[in-house]
């Protein structure tokens, strides 16, 4: 209590910060705080705002005031807008500490402020064991010592259990709490840890909520002493990436374990480490989560066999297109199942459930496709008894599918650049104009860029399909899904002839892997069709593959009597040819019954090449 014949003289005392130790009197009226040089005073803190505060001072009376400041002003660790003044409050601006003072001891030391107030706080970069200063020096004892040890197994135990590898962000986080709270209770004499995350803070505990409020608030550890009710409190911040994900708090109950300035720095130390450990928690967890996002990228319905890059790589471009409305140009050779894809876009589009309607550009002449794409009114021509609906109108509100666009004439050519830009068409024979509400795949096995610069296709049109191009891999790109798609065929094509095929013997896999398949999986699924229908084991069997597979034998395989009988045969017989027309190609393949070009690849298998450089002679 002031007594009558003091003066009592408002005025800060720093208890934190670069002006620790100084006080500071608050002259009557205005006393501006900030960062600029124009204020009374000057705090040269990146956390303080150019104008931070403000104190008016009143007769003995003092009120606090924030100017709206980027990190807030605070009253003994509660934010405020303007509040008035009491003795012992303590005064947070940024990195600062100020005790309130309303007496004649200007020289009262910080030591005995903290101890008034009944909190002490320590920052990260202030604890003597995060300190990347050279020059820290720990006091030499037997309990720095044994914290030093302490928090070396500490530091091995947050960065080597692996209960996160194989978790979500949540989970690897709520793994990390877990784990936190028990190693707490071994290092700190404590009755009780609590991992808080922010949101999620007690509110049947006032005190325990405004220490665990203020270690969020300013980012500080605080340690609570007992403060009437029996109860000790620590807690510090997990600060990652610039926001307290998490707070760790330690009690302890009527004096059961005391706190003291070792445990305040070792829970720092603890807090910083902690908060690496549970950022490189929620990183793991995060990339799982990513890469299980990715895989279900590739989970699209899409009737495709095989697990290769290439065919994944494709995957993942229709998953990326599906959604789309652009029109789609479908690339490669035939065989490779471009019709696959374009079935694969419809299904996973927003279309899915509008019709798909496909139609071979090369399978009808002219006039016939025209009357297909487009419809006919009744008359329009002979035989066209009544009106009809073409496979563009069909398709209204779903996708059509055009395989060997480069087989259109000019003038369906012409006709189709007028859908794609005016997004309606007419019947042949018809005025009525009809709107459409379709999307364009489109598929080739030729190269339309060279058949523009040929003039054989409209520069216009191939702009107008070429919005995005997919190619379908040859399956000699991809051979690691030959044999896949070989089991499939056969599942497939046994249980529409009623068989038990359980596999493939190894000659089989041999044979197909070796195989160089020009025809793509189309000539593959021939293949296996046929071996499933000529076939009489459960196994595939080498003798049920077509010969033209078989002609050259992979090392693997060892050729049985029979076939190095029937192989001694052919060689004969070929040789035999070419010495009776003298080595006339085309003679030879004539009186052999065979078309020149398998003749061809017939020497080429067989490696007779040699023999016939000989018989020449």
């Amino acid at each position: 209590m002031l007594n009558s014949n003091t003066v009592a003289e408002p005025r800060l005392l720093a208890v934190r910060g670069p002006l620790k130790g100084h006080v500071i009197p608050l002259p009557q009226g205005e006393y501006w705080v900030g960062r600029q040089a124009s204020n009374d005073l000057q705090l040269e803190d990146t956390a303080v705002s150019r104008r931070h505060c403000l104190f008016n001072r009143l007769g003995e009376a003092c009120t606090l005031k924030d100017l709206d400041s980027r990190n807030g002003t605070f009253v003994t660790g509660t934010p405020v807008t303007e509040q008035e003044l009491k003795p012992g409050d303590e005064i947070r601006i940024g990195g600062s500490v100020f005790c309130y003072l309303l007496d004649a001891k200007a020289e009262l030391p910080p030591e005995q402020q903290v101890s008034q107030a009944g909190t002490r706080e320590l920052r990260f970069e202030e604890s003597l064991y995060l300190s990347s200063d050279e020059y820290t020096i720990l006091p030499p004892s037997a309990r720095a010592l044994h914290d030093l040890r302490t928090l070396l197994r500490v530091s091995t135990m947050l960065h080597s259990f692996r209960g996160l590898h194989d978790t979500t962000s949540a989970s690897a986080a709520e793994i990390l709490r877990s784990h936190l709270t028990s190693l707490l209770l071994d290092l700190i004499p404590a009755t009780r840890a609590v991992i808080f995350i922010p949101g999620s803070l007690p509110s049947d505990e006032p005190a325990g909520a405004q220490v665990l409020a203020r270690t969020i608030q300013e980012r500080v550890v605080v340690w609570q002493e007992d403060s009437g009710d029996g109860i000790s409190m620590l807690a510090a911040p997990l600060v990652v990436r610039g926001e307290v994900a998490a707070v760790v708090y330690v009690e302890s109950l009527k004096g059961e374990h005391p706190f003291d300035e070792g445990h305040l720095q070792v829970l720092t130390a603890v807090a910083g480490m902690a908060a690496v450990a549970w950022e490189n928690a929620t990183i793991l967890g995060w990339l799982q989560e990513e890469n299980e996002r990715l895989q279900s990228e590739l989970k699209i319905e899409h009737g495709m066999v095989g697990a290769s890059e290439k065919l994944r790589e494709l995957q993942r471009q229709i998953a990326k297109v599906a959604p789309s409305n652009s029109n789609v140009l479908i690339l490669g050779e035939s065989g490779t199942g471009k019709e696959l894809i374009a079935r694969a876009l419809h299904r996973n589009s927003l279309r899915a459930a509008g019709p798909f309607v496909a139609i071979n550009c090369a399978a009808l002449t002219e006039t016939l496709l025209e009357s297909e794409l487009f419809g006919h009114e009744r008359g329009a021509f002979t035989g066209a008894i009544t009106q009809k609906k073409g496979k563009l109108e069909a398709a209204e509100g779903g996708t059509v599918f055009l395989d060997e666009i480069a087989e259109l004439s000019p003038l369906l050519q012409a006709k189709l650049l007028r859908v794609l830009q005016e997004r309606e068409m007419e019947r042949v024979g018809g005025t009525k104009t009809i709107p459409l509400n379709i999307r364009l795949l489109a598929a080739t096995n030729r190269d339309l860029a060279q058949a523009v610069q040929k003039g054989d296709f409209r520069r216009d049109l191939f702009y107008r399909l070429n919005v995005v191009s997919l190619r379908a891999p040859a399956l000699r790109e991809r051979p690691e899904d030959t044999l896949p798609l070989a089991e499939h065929f056969a599942r497939k094509y046994a249980a529409e002839c009623g068989r038990k095929i359980v596999g493939l013997v190894p000659e089989v896999r041999a044979y197909l892997m070796s195989y160089s398949w020009p025809g793509n999986v189309r000539e593959l699924e021939n293949a296996i069709e046929r071996a499933v229908v000529l076939g009489s084991a459960e196994m595939l069997l080498a003798e049920d593959l077509p010969e033209h597979i078989r002609e050259s034998r992979p090392a693997a395989v060892s050729a049985s009597m029979y076939e190095e009988a029937v192989e001694a045969a052919k060689r004969q017989v070929v040789l035999q040819a070419f010495d009776q027309v003298n080595h006339d190609h085309e003679a030879a393949a004539k009186i052999l019954g065979l078309h020149p070009n398998y003749l061809h690849k017939l020497i080429r298998t067989m490696n007779l090449k040699p023999a016939l450089k000989r018989s020449r002679r």
